[in-house]
Formats: structure tokens, C-alpha cells, sequence
């Protein structure tokens, strides 16, 4: 018995020992558990994407309408975010990370089916995880809205918005991010929605802007934005709330995520610059309203890089957005002809692709980044996978919208009527007006 105490004695000495010599080694291997610090900084992080919507994206659409139509932008901003959030807590946080599998993730969570005040994601409460991917299923069909702003209908936004989240964001987001996703298993690299959130949206955009086709009297009739100090505080809240949609997706609270929130200010920075410059010398005046879209195509286009790419790479990325998105906003819209009226295909797909596909290139360690993908070994092999994220994303979400589009065209129509359009759809719409002068 002795001999055995002793034993028993010298085994406990012996694990005390070694943990204050190697605080840091494990002899077990432990579940994870919960971090108050990665938790805090996720509860902000959360709050910080939901502010890019309201007030944000809403201020920053509702300043470049007619005054006639600020309302109209306003509400439909709101409204997505009341009806994403229904949709996303009775089946949409299923649909994308429900499941294993490689297109979808099933019908496990429905309803939060299982979510506890206990569960965890990694080292956060999973309440916390669900929501802060809320947010992004909030901010991406809204989105889509400045495409098409001053001529769709209430009630066929409210529709679109619905089908398109069901049988697009949702299994989007599920092969990037959700487990077993067949983009994410390919080793492609989209640290916080290139191809998700702006791809997507600005492909949807556009097809919808050409599917209900151009405003009454564009482009002949001059149509300015009513209130670009609007704009440019809507911008400034994008900017902030960005933060938390970059660093953020770290979902913790550490090195990674510190570098996404310097790479971000670095390429919006830029970009804002990037886009300012090129309309000084194309038009001889730099405006406010090119600056504040320079600095959204630059906080684009660092988005899915900006858990992979270096300061440097940051730099680059923002000043390339910049230009590509200022030639793509004026002269390629002007060559195509079509009414992207807040220039959401302009802004976020051309961002969005510029940044998947440099996000390729300066992850590399040689250029700064932080390495390539799970799999992938070099810069030509990378960018192959962004290429094909890009491509499937592009194809997947223009088909489908298209299709959706065309159902409720055929089913309850899209557009207000001309008499409507003209009115304003504020009054027609809504029933109120933005400003009683």
C-alpha cells in the first residue's frame, strides 16, 4: 500500500513539475473552452457590422437618390435587416452551417435547433458566432438594393430579397465558410466575404439592374444625389463598422485579427486616394462622392485578403481597387449602358474580384501574407482557386437571380408604374415623404 501511495505521490509531483517548467504544454488534449476576451471582442465586432447597415449602407444609398426616393432606400434597408434576421434564425444559420456537407448544410439547425446558452464555436459562445454571421446575411442583399433603387416595388423587393437569400447567400456562404463547403475544402482563401458578400451581391445587382431596366429618362436626364453629406457620413460609419466585418472574422481576439484591422485602413486609405486621383486628372475636379466610393472599393476589395495579405499587399490592393473601381463605375458603365444606379456592380463585384484575385498573389510569404491555402503551395495554384470561387460564384448567382427576377416579373410584376416612378416612391411606395419643405 505504502509503495503504491508513493507511486501515486511521485506521478503528481512529477505533473506539477513539468507544468510550472512548461506552463504552455498540455497533457491531454482539451476541449476548447469558453475566452472572455475573444467573446468581448466578438460581441463588438457583431455590433459593428449591424451599424454598417443602419445606419450606415442605409445613409450611404439614401444620400445618392433623388430626394423623392430617400425613404424608399431607407425602408428597404430596414426591412432586409428585419427580414434576414427571421430568416436566418428559422433556417438560414442551417442552410450555411448546419452540416457537413459540400453544398449546403442542411436542415440540423433549423431554428436554432440545439443552440444552448452553453454551446461554444472555438472559444466563443455559438449565440454570438450565429449572430455576428447574421450580420453578414443582413448586409449582403441590402447590397443589391442600390442597383436597382428608385424603380422596384415594395413588394417584389421583400420577395427577392427572400428567394435570393434562400437559394443564394445560403449556399454560398456555405462552400466558403461552412464545413466540408467545396470552395473552402479547395484551399480558396476569402477571409471575410470577397466572394460571400460583394461578388455575389454586385452579380445580383447588376442582372437585376438590366432585368428591370433603365430609370425613366437615363442616362439623357441629369439625376445628382439630393444629399452627399449623407453619402459621405454613411461612408465614414461603412468605414468604422468594417472593422468588425475584417477583423472580426478572426473570430478572436489576436494577431490575425490586429492585422486585418491595420490592412483595412491601409487599402481603404488608398483606394479613397486611388479613385480621387483618377477623377482629378479624367474630370479636373475631385468630388466627395468619388472619394467616399474610393474608400468603400478599397474596405471591397481587402476584404477576403485581409486575414491573408501584409501591409505592403494592403497598400497595393486599396490603390488598384481604387483606379479599377473608378474606370469600371464611369467609362465601362457609359460603354455598356446599363443602370446600375448606385454603381453596386462597379463598386462591390469589381472590387470584390480585384481583391479575391490579389488576395492570391500577396497571401504568399515572399510578398508579406501569410501563407496560401490548406493544399495549395504556390502563387499560380492560389490564384487558380480564387479564379474558380470568383467563376462559380459569378455563374451561380447570376443564373439564379435571373431566374428569380424573371418568376416575379411573370407572377406580381417588378417595377412601379411610370406615373409612380416619376411621383417618387416615397409617396407611392410608403405614403410619406422624406422632407416637408
Amino acid at each position: 500500500m505504502q509503495t503504491r501511495f508513493r507511486s501515486q505521490l511521485l506521478i503528481a509531483l512529477t505533473i506539477c513539475f513539468l507544468t510550472l517548467i512548461f506552463p504552455g504544454v498540455s497533457l491531454a488534449d482539451e476541449p476548447p473552452s469558453l475566452n472572455s476576451g475573444d467573446t468581448a471582442w466578438m460581441l463588438t465586432a457583431t455590433a459593428l457590422v449591424l451599424f454598417m447597415t443602419i445606419p450606415g449602407l442605409s445613409l450611404f444609398y439614401a444620400g445618392m437618390v433623388r430626394s423623392k426616393n430617400v425613404l424608399s432606400v431607407l425602408m428597404q434597408c430596414f426591412a432586409i435587416t428585419s427580414l434576414m434576421t427571421v430568416l436566418w434564425v428559422i433556417y438560414g444559420y442551417s442552410l450555411a452551417f448546419g452540416g457537413a456537407g459540400s453544398f449546403w448544410g442542411g436542415f440540423s439547425k433549423v431554428f436554432l435547433n440545439g443552440m444552448t446558452v452553453d454551446s461554444l464555436n472555438g472559444t466563443i459562445p455559438e449565440t454570438v458566432f450565429m449572430t455576428f454571421q447574421m450580420t453578414f446575411a443582413i448586409i449582403t442583399p441590402a447590397l443589391i438594393v442600390g442597383a436597382f433603387a428608385e424603380r422596384m416595388k415594395f413588394s417584389a423587393l421583400l420577395l427577392f430579397m427572400a428567394i435570393w437569400f434562400t437559394v443564394v447567400y445560403a449556399p454560398v456562404c456555405h462552400w466558403v465558410w461552412g464545413e466540408g463547403g467545396w470552395l473552402g475544402s479547395r484551399g480558396i482563401l476569402d477571409f471575410a466575404g470577397g466572394t460571400v458578400v460583394h461578388i455575389n451581391a454586385g452579380i445580383a445587382g447588376l442582372v437585376a439592374a438590366i432585368v428591370l431596366g433603365k430609370r425613366k429618362g437615363y442616362p439623357e436626364k441629369h439625376m445628382p444625389p439630393h444629399n452627399l453629406g449623407y453619402t459621405l457620413m454613411g461612408a465614414s460609419m461603412l468605414w468604422v463598422g468594417w472593422f468588425g466585418f475584417n477583423a472580426g472574422s478572426e473570430l478572436a481576439a489576436d494577431g490575425t485579427a490586429g492585422m486585418a484591422m491595420a490592412v483595412t485602413q491601409i487599402a481603404t486609405a488608398a483606394a479613397a486616394l486611388g479613385w480621387m486621383f483618377s477623377e482629378w486628372i479624367d474630370h479636373g475636379k475631385p468630388s466627395v462622392l468619388g472619394i467616399a466610393s474610393g474608400a468603400v472599393a478599397g474596405l471591397v476589395a481587402i476584404t477576403p485578403a485581409s486575414g491573408a495579405v501584409g501591409p505592403m499587399g494592403a497598400l497595393i490592393i486599396g490603390i488598384v481597387a481604387g483606379v479599377g473601381c473608378f474606370i469600371a463605375s464611369t467609362k465601362v458603365k457609359r460603354l455598356l449602358g446599363y443602370d446600375d444606379s448606385l454603381d453596386v456592380f462597379g463598386v462591390h463585384a469589381v472590387g470584390g474580384i480585384i481583391g479575391a484575385i490579389l488576395t492570391g498573389v500577396f497571401c504568399s510569404q515572399g510578398l508579406g501574407g501569410v501563407g496560401f491555402g490548406d493544399g495549395i503551395d504556390n502563387i499560380l495554384s492560389q490564384i487558380g482557386v480564387q479564379f474558380i470561387g470568383i467563376f462559380a460564384t459569378t455563374i451561380y448567382s447570376g443564373i439564379v437571380s435571373f431566374v428569380i427576377l424573371k418568376g416575379l416579373e411573370m407572377a406580381i410584376g417588378l417595377r412601379v408604374t411610370d406615373d409612380e416612378e416619376t411621383e417618387g416612391l416615397d409617396l407611392t411606395q410608403h405614403d410619406e415623404r422624406g422632407y416637408y419643405l
